[in-house]
């Protein structure tokens, strides 16, 4: 059963209420936004809350055990506080929100209803339909290790050791052209041979998707090629920073980085088509290792 603070709980008790709504959203970027349902902006715990215009949440369904609660947030989209452009490039994607229970008389008398995540985001008609799912939905997200041909460390990361800020790693890029959603041209990695980046990902440095990363599937040359829309989102001159890629593989991890000390995926084990084969005169099986 949840307890509040005896000031909040006797407010509640009194039977005349002067309770509100206070939501506030951290983005990843670390970005802090605060909205409230009430007509009067607050200012509480270093978040200033402004009037959300509409913003209203729906009620919500708990669940016993693991399952996820979710809920709703509705409101009218205003440029100078959500805009349809942040939500469409997934600034607010991931993003935590905070859901509050405040006397706005005395917002020292509150407390802490709900942490959630935003999940899915509908844009229609002006106005923006935010999931937020509750603390039980990072149990759905897989946890430990996989064994596996394949590396399950991210390139660049503790596990790894690469460092992605090293000249051979990394190279500064204008856009030049936008041949479609997917691809657009650039100058400044002429110098890297094809295939570099294909598996990476660029960081944009300017523009209106600046701060924004983007996987990166093919690259020859200064032509690159994304696993989503972009080109709608660029324009010529933007900056961008581009990082090598790495296909997962025990050979590229190898020959590209020098790393294979580091390798974080299983290329001995045999797979199962080595093990449903009969055997053969010509086969090589002497114990020894099958990848180098």
């Amino acid at each position: 059963m949840r307890t509040f603070d005896p000031g909040f709980a006797g407010h509640i008790a009194s039977g005349a209420t002067t309770l509100c709504w206070c939501w506030r959203i951290v983005r990843r970027d670390g970005i802090v936004l605060g909205f409230t349902d009430h007509d009067m902006a607050l200012d509480f715990e270093g978040t200033f809350f402004v009037p959300a215009h509409g913003l209203d949440g729906s009620e919500t369904v708990e669940r016993s055990g693991a399952q996820t609660s979710t809920s709703e947030v509705l409101g009218v989209l205003h440029s100078e506080t959500i805009s349809e452009d942040d939500i469409l490039l997934g600034r607010y994607d991931g993003a935590r929100v905070e859901s509050w229970r405040v006397n706005w008389r005395d917002v020292s008398q509150r407390a802490l209803i709900r942490a959630d995540t935003i999940g899915e985001i509908v844009r229609e008609d002006g106005v923006f339909r935010a999931e937020l799912r509750s603390g039980q939905h990072a149990l759905n997200v897989p946890k430990g290790r996989l064994y596996q041909h394949l590396c399950d460390a991210r390139l660049g990361d503790g596990r790894c050791g690469i460092d992605l800020e090293q000249a051979p790693y990394r190279g500064e890029a204008t856009v030049t052209a936008i041949g479609d959603a997917m691809t657009i041209f650039v100058d400044g990695l002429d110098d890297f041979e094809d295939g570099w980046f294909a598996h990476g990902h660029v960081r944009w440095s300017s523009g209106r998707r600046e701060g924004i990363d983007d996987l990166v599937v093919r690259q020859a040359g200064g032509v690159l090629g994304f696993a989503g829309p972009v080109g709608d989102w660029v324009g010529l001159g933007d900056t961008l920073t581009a990082y090598a890629g790495c296909d997962k593989q025990f050979g590229t991890c190898s020959a590209k980085f020098g790393n294979g000390v580091n390798f974080q995926g299983f290329p001995h084990i045999p797979g199962i088509d080595f093990v449903m084969r009969y055997p053969n005169t010509s086969d090589r099986l002497d114990g020894g290792v099958m990848v180098r």
